[in-house]
């Protein structure tokens, strides 16, 4: 039993990968609808002559005149455990502005999707990243001592366009960077 919490597993099935596999040798398997519910639809061709194929069976392949006749017992398809997926970021839980990743995507590893604010390396494990950075709030402090910070666009992919205004001269200003105060007397 596959349970998924918040959202749809998807659930495939290449018949092809079952064990014992479906087709003899010499033969090449193909499933064309993984889909778990697509069963019996996996088509085994002859190697070496590619218009002897069969469905769902073993293909009589042989050499020249010679047949290989396929066992004596119909081969059925013995369908496998489906392998079942569940991308977390299908449902977009990071939101606009975030790049998001499941390392894991089995069904029952949940909460291990990565948030990443997009061209940063800020990112969150598990939910939402907050994608802000003031540059004023840096340490050591960007401006220094006399000096007020003010950081226009906090958004964490806008980069030094802090300015620093001196305290005693509000007219000298220094964009990413400390600005050059002179000593009151």
């Amino acid at each position: 039993t596959i349970k998924v919490t918040g959202g749809s597993a998807t659930c495939t099935n290449d018949e092809c990968t079952a064990m014992p596999a479906p087709c003899g040798t010499g033969q090449t398997c193909n499933d064309p609808d993984t889909a778990a519910n697509k069963l019996h639809d996996f088509t085994c061709t002859c190697d070496n002559d590619m218009s002897v194929k069969k469905t769902a069976m073993p293909a009589p392949c042989g050499t020249g005149q010679l047949m290989v006749r396929p066992p004596a017992r119909r081969m059925s398809a013995r369908p496998g455990p489906a392998t079942c997926t569940k991308d977390e970021c299908t449902s977009n839980p990071c939101g606009t502005g975030q790049d998001c990743s499941d390392p894991n995507p089995s069904p029952s590893s949940t909460g291990d999707y990565t948030c990443t604010c997009t061209g940063t390396t800020i990112k969150v494990t598990g939910g939402p990243a907050t994608c802000t950075n003031d540059e004023c709030t840096a340490m050591p402090a960007p401006c220094g001592t006399g000096q007020t910070c003010n950081d226009p666009d906090t958004a964490a992919n806008k980069l030094h366009d802090f300015t620093c205004t001196c305290d005693n001269d509000m007219s000298v200003k220094k964009v990413d960077g400390p600005a050059t105060c002179t000593k009151d007397e």
